[in-house]
């Protein structure tokens, strides 16, 4: 089981196949997702990584974050989240991740918070038919009816549905298909509408109902590899390069 990305939704366009057919896509944005921590069994219990993406202001950081985030050696980040992961797909803390950790073609699961809607009724909200528009039915041709029994339960059901609040609830839609990748623009056009509005943040994993490529990257796609922390550095080579830009810098 790899790790996720996380991804910004861009907006919605259109892209052509060769044989001419155009697909409706939505472009998700792979920017600075970079691993900030590690679980591991022996330390949590479990197995899982936890990435960060976004650029967020330092003043707007709480100090136990910047800890955490100068420990990783990363910039602050806006959007964290945790990915269950198997022991064998771990990355090193610090590695940031690319558009081509998923493969044209191949199905992902994709994770949002759907737009909300505001209070709508029982037609909206649940796809109800409504009452009919003649026989004695008058202002209330689009209210949902009958919402119980009479003495005998007495009550109405829990989860009856009634108008209320619609959207702004966390959803998953799967199998979605990856219809193309760009790594220069960290760009992912996934086939079809992706739950969540414009700018808003959005988790892709590997469809877990359908069988995964033989030629996924594993652990993963990295973009980058983690810095080595400026103790490492002195420690590989005893100092001497330390020395060497003193020596520059008094040039």
């Amino acid at each position: 089981m790899r790790t996720g990305l996380i991804a910004k939704k861009i907006g919605m366009t259109r892209v052509y196949r060769e044989s001419g057919v155009h697909v409706p896509v939505t472009v998700m944005q792979i920017d600075g997702c970079q691993v900030v921590g590690q679980c591991t069994e022996e330390k949590n219990g479990y197995t899982a990584l936890q990435l960060g993406a976004g650029a967020r202001k330092i003043k707007r950081t709480t100090k136990a974050s910047r800890g955490q985030f100068a420990a990783a050696n990363v910039e602050p980040k806006q959007k964290l989240v945790e990915f269950r992961v198997s022991p064998d797909n771990l990355i090193d803390v610090g590695a940031e991740l690319s558009a081509e950790h998923f493969l044209a073609g191949q199905r992902v699961d994709v994770t949002g918070t759907s737009i909300g809607k505001g209070f709508a009724g029982a037609m909206k909200r649940h796809n109800f038919k409504g009452l009919r528009a003649t026989h004695g039915v008058s202002i209330s041709h689009r209210s949902h009816g009958s919402t119980g029994q009479c003495q005998d339960p007495g009550k109405v059901f829990k989860g009856k549905k009634m108008a209320g609040h619609m959207g702004a609830v966390r959803c998953t839609t799967q199998n979605i298909e990856v219809v193309k990748t760009d790594l220069e623009r960290g760009l992912v056009l996934l086939k079809g509408a992706v739950p969540g509005p414009k700018g808003g943040w959005v988790l892709i994993k590997d469809a877990i109902k359908l069988p995964l490529p033989a030629d996924l990257p594993t652990p993963g796609a990295l973009k980058s590899k983690p810095a080595p922390s400026a103790g490492d550095a002195v420690a590989e080579t005893g100092g001497e390069p330390a020395a060497e830009a003193v020596r520059e810098g008094d040039e």
